[in-house]
């Protein structure tokens, strides 16, 4: 992110960019070839000058051509590339400027042209490396140029100085001009690019709070459909424990199957009362080590063939607020893993002075980047079966937390999912 790669710009935004700065380019050419016509029928004798200029122009003419070819292509068009597109110009610019009085050209003022694009759509540091490139050719050409026939006259005595002052005013105003443009222009375009990009994110959450809103209403209503079945099922469960007192392995397997239907209706109450003790934030302070112990050993009653090793981080286990959206999230994540692998799962609980993080590995065979990219959404999963919404749940839980998941292969094979929240965060937020 903060290498020296460049990245690319949106397909739609550099194309039109580029697009633009080519129109900015017939223009110049437009006016180029006028100035070439009027130096013509002015000056027809100087042969040299005008097959000078004519050349440039052509040149420029070239790149012109050749933008148009580029805008055909698929690829997008980078930062490093419309950096050096400005270049081109400012070279171009300067070569025609140089042959044409220099500093004393009225339109030596062009420069900032490029470096005003240059603040608006790119990084600073492009942005600077123009304008000390646009500075050193204004600077250079205070001194050395081709003056025009038309500029060549004697300046004697307080005329040449006038006119000596004048030509440094207008060097004093490039640079004053450069400065506060790449300044100022970089400034309000990184705002600009900030607000773009705090404006995209907002949306992303509005989207995923209704997506979390749908999810949850079509909860609530499947938590009422599902007490009935369960209340019947309790029912005819103590009847077949009653019916097979004498029977000690079907006794064994009927406590297992009452275990599972308590959970369901513990889990369906929890669900029933989360809004309500949302809405009031209550929130339980905790030793985090002793929450996880007892979230792991109700983890093992749902799931009674999962092996894991919990492991801890050597001292005292410092203290944090939890509810029952975190303990579903944690859950999500360890089902997750049971499902993935049928080995023992590790998990590593470690903090440090700003958060915690809670590690839970896998041996299963792994996900791959594109999958651990969209992670976080609805409906993208790993397994054959499932929705895929337990990980788009407990990302958008984490995240009320302040903190995030991040999911990635180990080295040695499986799967780590990590859970980092910040101790300054850990009130929930709506």
């Amino acid at each position: 992110m903060f290498g020296n790669t460049p990245t690319a710009l949106s397909l739609t935004a550099s194309a039109a960019n580029l697009q633009r700065l080519n129109i900015i380019r017939l223009i110049v050419l437009a006016g180029i070839a006028a100035a070439l016509a009027y130096l013509q029928l002015q000056q027809a004798q100087d042969i040299s000058l005008y097959t000078t200029h004519s050349i440039i122009a052509s040149l420029y003419a070239l790149v012109a051509c050749a933008t148009v070819l580029r805008l055909r292509q698929a690829w997008p068009v980078t930062d490093l590339e419309y950096f050096l597109h400005l270049l081109t110009d400012v070279s171009i610019i300067s070569g025609l400027l140089y042959l044409s009085g220099g500093a004393s050209n009225p339109f030596v003022s062009y420069f900032l042209v490029p470096l005003s694009i240059s603040a608006a759509i790119l990084p600073w540091r492009y942005t600077w490396i123009i304008a000390g490139y646009s500075l050193a050719a204004y600077s250079l050409m205070l001194f050395y140029f081709e003056p025009l026939p038309t500029t060549v006259i004697d300046h004697s005595h307080h005329g040449s100085s006038s006119f000596n002052q004048h030509i440094l005013g207008m060097w004093f105003n490039f640079c004053l001009s450069a400065a506060v443009i790449t300044y100022f222009v970089v400034k309000m375009a990184n705002t600009l690019r900030q607000r773009e990009s705090q404006w995209a994110k907002e949306r992303e959450d509005t989207l995923r709070d209704e997506q979390i809103l749908a999810v949850a209403t079509l909860a609530a209503g499947t938590a009422h459909e599902l007490g009935t079945p369960l209340s019947t099922i309790t029912v005819l469960v103590d009847e077949i424990k009653a019916d097979n007192a004498n029977n000690q392995q079907l006794q064994e397997d009927i406590q297992l199957l009452q275990q599972q239907v308590n959970r369901c209706n513990h889990i369906l109450k929890n669900l029933v009362n989360t809004a309500q003790v949302h809405s009031q934030k209550q929130q339980e302070q905790v030793l985090l080590s002793d929450y996880l112990e007892q979230l792991l050993s109700h983890w093992q009653v749902i799931r009674p063939n999962a092996q894991f090793n919990f492991t801890s981080q050597a001292g005292t286990a410092p203290t944090t607020l939890v509810d029952t959206t975190l303990e579903q999230a944690i859950l999500n994540l360890l089902n997750n893993a049971a499902d993935a692998s049928p080995q023992t799962i590790a998990i590593h609980l470690s903090w440090n002075a700003h958060h915690y993080t809670l590690s839970i590995r896998d041996h299963g065979p792994g996900i791959s980047a594109e999958i651990a990219e969209q992670m976080g959404q609805p409906f993208i999963s790993t397994k054959g079966r499932g929705l895929g919404l337990g990980l788009f749940l407990s990302h958008a839980t984490v995240q009320r937390y302040g903190g995030n998941i991040e999911l990635h292969n180990h080295p040695q094979g499986g799967t780590v999912a990590e859970l980092n929240i910040p101790y300054n965060n850990n009130e929930v937020t709506a």
